[in-house]
Order: C-alpha cells, then structure tokens, then sequence
C-alpha cells in the first residue's frame, strides 16, 4: 500500500487540529474565550489559506486518489476560506449585542470550512461524501445555534430534515454510479467512459439524476430550494451571510468536479438535467422575490437566481463555461458579503429590523451606507460597468459559444425581471419619505462595505488578476 502524502493535505490538517485545540481553549476559559477563540479562528481560516495558496505545486493526488490538489481547487479554497474569515468577523458585534456569544459558534463555522476544503478536493465518490457531511452537520448546528428563538429553532429542524434527505439522496446516486461503473475513483469513472463506451447506460443516467438532486440541495437550486426562504429569514443573519456565501463556494465547485472530471465524456447526457435546473432556478429566483417584503427572504431568493446564472456556465460543459463560473462565484460572494453587511447595521434602538421598508430615507440619514447597498444592488441586478454584470457576460458567452441560445436568453430575460425588485430597494432609500434612523456602524461592518463596494464598482477597471486565475483554474480540469 502507498503511503500517503500528508503534505499535500497540510491545510485541511491544520484547519482540523486548529479546531480541537480552540475547543480545548473554549472549554477551558469558559465565558471569557468567546472574543479570543474568535480572532483564533479568524487567524487559523486565514492561515490555511496561505497554506493552500503557498502549498500547491501542480496537479497532485494523494490517499489512495480520494484527493486531489490542483489550480481549480486552490481558486475555490481560497474563496470559501475567504468568506469564511469575514463571516466570522461579521458575527462578533451581532452575537455580543444579542447575547448569543458563544464560543463554540466560530469553531462550527471553522469545521464547516474544513468539510468544505474536502469538497473541494474530492477525487472520489467517498470523500466528496464525508466532505459534505462534515461541512453539512456543522451547518445544522449553526442554524439552530439560537436556542431561545422559535424562529431559529424551526429553520434549523427544517434544514436539517431536508438536508438528511438530500444526503440519501446523492448517496443513492454515488451507490448507483458504483455500481454501473465497478468504482467510486473520479479517474477511474472517466476512464471507462472513453473509447467505445463513451456512451452511458439508463441505470448510470438514474445515478447521475439523483447525484444532481443532491448537489442542487447544497446549493439551493431549483427544485431543491424549498429550504432556502425560511432558513434564510429564521436563522441570525451573521449565519445567513455566511450561508450564502462558503457553503455555495464549495457546493459549486463540487458539482463543477463531480461531473466535469468523471463525466466530462457525458456531456451530452447530463448537459439537459443541469439546463433544467439552470432555467428553473432563474425563473423561480426572479418572479419569486418580487413581493418580499423581508429582505432576508428577497436575499434567499436572489440566491437561487444567482445558482441559476453561474449553472449557465456549468450547462456549457466547456473550460469556458467553468472559467465564467469560477468569476461569477467570486464576484457573487463579495457582492452578497456587502450586503449583508449592510443588512447586519439595520438595527434600530428597538433592536433588528429586516423589513425592507426600514430603508425608507437611508440616503439621507446614511447616505454613504445608502450608496453602497445601491452600488450592491445594482451589481446583482447586473447593471454594467459593475462587477455583477461582468459575471453574467462571461456565463451567457460560454452558453452561447455551446449553442444554448435559449438558456442565455432566458437567462437576460430573467434578470431584467430580477432588477426590478434590486431597483425597488433603492428607490425606498432615496425616494420614500424617512422613518427611524438606524444606530452608528460598526467599524468591522464599515470596513467590510467599503472594501466589497470597491472592488465592485471598481472591478471593471483592472479585472485581469480574476480573469487569468479563474482560467488557470478551469484548464486544470480539462487536462
């Protein structure tokens, strides 16, 4: 037997050690360690994060092949642990206002990241499903993590139920396309596709339906998506934001590996499903969000849209398709970060506020906050020269240069009808008449806002360094 080179997973084992000694901190500090155990894990998720970025040297595979290092997984690593560090700096001054400060929330919320490292460098059927069940029990945990609330209580039981079986599910679908395929080795899948097999039996087709019906789940895709509204509106909005942006990191770049490397062959029959989803989560995201009047479930909603847009680029099947995700995944975690930072400074002497009503006349008792929700808002909706716009032209181009002329158009009928609902917020802000004024920001939140609000309003002007790394990473794939 081979021995493994442990080096290769070096971060996903600091990340894990870092884990149980800031348990160990926790436990033994008590009500004194929250604050402490928080920087720590802020620190260990960034530390990783140099580890991947300094660590990778190439295409490299160990543990018997269940994982692998490459350029798209670096990319994808150093997403997810970046949303990860600022969704924890973002719960500090919620949970100590709420008198929910705990220490056992950043450690979650770094094991969590930890399943998601696995995720992403999954090469088998069997690691991509202890990646997901590491960073999925952890985010049950989270979501119920408010014992005293109802509200949070019900999102966590209604995640958790629909969670367990969407597991079964992608389970089933693994089981099914190991037992058509005598392997659950992503290598060894695709070689057995090539040549005269380079078509696929019903049986293996059956898998693959109930392997999307799994991943669409961790993303929130359409028909999967039922959880999405009530977890997103029941649960603190720090775990919201943070729901919103590492866990669909991960869960992207999952999808994007389980059927690009094995399957890659199989384009032609799986392309179909994934077009369904694509359309279907669009639709539903755009016309679904227009009569919210919670913000948190407008934001739920305009997730499942923004699923449906990068899965365009999945639908292409090509390294172009999986570059415009790649960008599109980035741009879409900075813009929902600003946003949720806004939200999370929607707090009134009377405590939070989600109605989107309570932005009535923001623009002139915040007017800098104002200007950045709208700068955010207008990038989701797609509007050019911001960032948001950038990554829908580069998904719509792939699908057009794959010949899904009427995915890309569904998709830019789509988002017309979704900013509507992204202009409406504004003209709350600037056109209603004022109601209570919010309390002074942060200076964590205000620093978050402005460093997203840059590099989306400014993205247009040197958007090269994405552009080449996400290309780098998606021709790591295709090799």
């Amino acid at each position: 037997m081979v021995l493994p080179e442990f080096s290769i997973a070096l971060p996903e084992i600091f990340l894990a050690v870092a884990a149980m000694a800031l348990l160990m901190i926790g436990v033994f500090r008590k009500s004194e360690a929250t604050k402490l155990v928080s920087w720590l894990s802020v620190i260990s998720v960034l530390v990783a994060a140099a580890l991947v970025l300094f660590g990778s040297n190439g295409m490299q595979t160990t543990f018997n092949g269940l994982y692998r290092v490459d350029s798209f997984g670096v990319f994808m690593k150093v997403l997810a642990l970046s949303a990860s560090a600022l969704a924890i700096i973002m719960s500090m001054d919620f949970n100590k206002r709420e008198k929910i400060e705990r220490f056992e929330f950043p450690i979650l919320i770094v094991i969590a990241t930890l399943g998601m490292l696995v995720m992403i460098s999954a090469n088998d059927l069997m690691s991509l499903y202890m990646g997901i069940e590491l960073m999925s029990l952890s985010l049950y945990v989270t979501a119920a993590f408010r014992r005293d609330s109802t509200r949070a209580t019900e999102a966590g039981l209604k995640y958790f139920v629909l969670g367990a079986l969407s597991s079964g599910m992608l389970l089933y679908g693994c089981s099914l396309v190991y037992g058509f395929t005598g392997s659950t080795n992503f290598d060894v899948i695709a070689q057995s596709f090539q040549g005269e097999h380079s078509t696929a039996g019903l049986g293996l087709l059956v898998g693959l339906v109930f392997m999307i019906a799994g991943l669409a789940f961790k993303v929130s895709a359409v028909p999967f998506h039922m959880w999405t509204p009530d977890v997103y509106e029941g649960v603190p909005t720090p775990v919201t934001a943070f729901f919103a942006a590492a866990p669909k990191v991960a869960g992207m770049a999952l999808f994007i590996r389980a059927f690009i490397t094995p399957f890659g062959d199989l384009v032609d029959q799986w392309q179909q499903i994934i077009v369904f989803v694509s359309i279907a989560s669009m639709i539903l995201g755009a016309f679904a969000a227009i009569n919210q009047k919670n913000i948190k479930r407008l934001m739920a909603y305009s997730s499942i849209a923004h699923i449906g847009f990068a899965l365009v680029g999945l639908a292409a099947g090509t390294e172009e398709g999986i570059r415009g995700v790649l960008i599109y995944m980035t741009i879409y975690v900075v813009m929902n970060l600003g946003t949720f930072a806004v939200i999370l400074s929607m707090r009134q002497k009377d405590g939070m506020v989600e109605d989107i009503s309570e932005l009535a006349g923001l623009g002139k008792s915040r007017p800098m906050m104002a200007f950045l929700l709208m700068i955010f808002m207008f990038s989701l909706a797609g509007v050019p020269p911001l960032a948001g716009f950038f990554g829908k032209f580069y998904v719509f181009v792939a699908a057009i240069n794959a010949g899904l002329y009427p995915l890309a158009i569904i998709g830019l009928l789509s988002s017309v009808v979704g900013a509507f609902y992204y202009i409406r917020i504004v003209k709350i802000m600037y056109f209603d008449d004022a109601k209570e004024g919010f309390e002074p920001l942060t200076k964590s939140l205000a620093i978050i806002m402005g460093v997203t609000g840059a590099f989306t309003a400014l993205f247009f002007v040197y958007p090269s360094p994405l552009i080449t790394s996400a290309a780098a990473a998606a021709g790591a794939l295709f090799k």
